[in-house]
């Protein structure tokens, strides 16, 4: 058993630039809440490897996209399971966590999601669009991800194929985000203007909407963490997912008011003990 305080390192990169997210404002303030229940220590995650023998457990928040420091964290994933180090997030999801294969499988099932494919050969798949976005599948916060011309799309795609996704650019209404910690709905939020997507503002979700964004988190099976599912209102009015942020989501609790902040910070300190009394470990 954990002792009564457990030992939590915390990963965050508080010097990434973000655009329009200032991820160490976030930290700082998660940080200084959570440090009522556990003992803290904030991380880079070039270090988490080196330092993880001191702590109980590993949170990863805001630490920038993983391509930044891909060795650091394949130290860190093999040096958790190898002391039994848990994790939270758990690295089992099997969304963005895992790279955008995920897309693929979705849209291949039927679920409501972009339509995506990663060959030239089967963009005959898609519907017809006017554009189409191309994208790396290990990409991140929109590293390397292009809008192109239905007729330069075969072209763009080329040689790396099945290095990239492509999907029809969808005319959507606006983008809209919904926020879990373990099972559980905390709050949503979307950004009326498309041209701003970190501009948000609260929304309330209707039962179709809630229902909408269970069926990925019952379909990631994650039992722990924070996850944060991104769609956009498509033209006939439903919902299509854009991605399931499993990893580490950025949270924008500057977008609530204080009611809901705290509502929230109450939901992770939960979800933290039971995740530590569980024994739940990295695999």
């Amino acid at each position: 058993m954990p002792p009564a305080r457990p030992r939590i390192l915390y990963l965050t990169d508080l010097a990434y630039q973000a655009r329009g997210r200032r991820y160490c404002d976030e930290d700082i303030f998660l940080t200084s809440r959570l440090r009522a229940d556990f003992d803290l220590a904030l991380c880079h995650p070039r270090d988490a490897a080196a330092l993880l023998d001191a702590f109980d457990a590993v949170v990863v928040r805001n630490t920038g996209p993983v391509l930044a420091h891909r060795d650091a964290y394949a130290a860190f994933r093999e040096r958790a399971a190898a002391r039994g180090t848990p994790v939270y997030n758990p690295l089992t999801g099997k969304a963005d966590m895992a790279g955008k294969q995920y897309l693929l499988e979705l849209t291949a099932t039927g679920y409501p999601v972009i339509p995506t494919v990663d060959r030239a050969e089967d963009l005959h798949l898609l519907p017809a669009a006017d554009r189409y976005v191309v994208k790396p599948k290990l990409g991140a916060d929109s590293l390397g991800l292009r809008v192109v011309p239905a007729d330069g799309v075969r072209d763009a795609v080329g040689s790396a194929a099945g290095d990239l996704l492509v999907q029809p650019c969808v005319d959507f209404a606006y983008e809209v985000s919904f926020y879990f910690v373990d099972q559980d709905f905390q709050y949503a939020l979307h950004a009326p203007d498309t041209g701003r997507r970190w501009e948000l503002v609260p929304y309330e979700p209707t039962p179709a909407d809630l229902g909408f964004a269970r069926r990925f988190i019952e379909w990631n099976g994650l039992d722990h963490g924070i996850q944060r599912v991104d769609a956009c209102r498509a033209p006939g009015g439903d919902l299509l997912l854009v991605e399931l942020e499993d990893l580490n989501p950025y949270l924008s609790l500057d977008a609530l008011d204080d009611r809901r902040r705290d509502a929230f910070v109450t939901a992770v300190t939960a979800s933290l003990r039971r995740f530590l009394r569980s024994g739940s470990a990295s695999r």
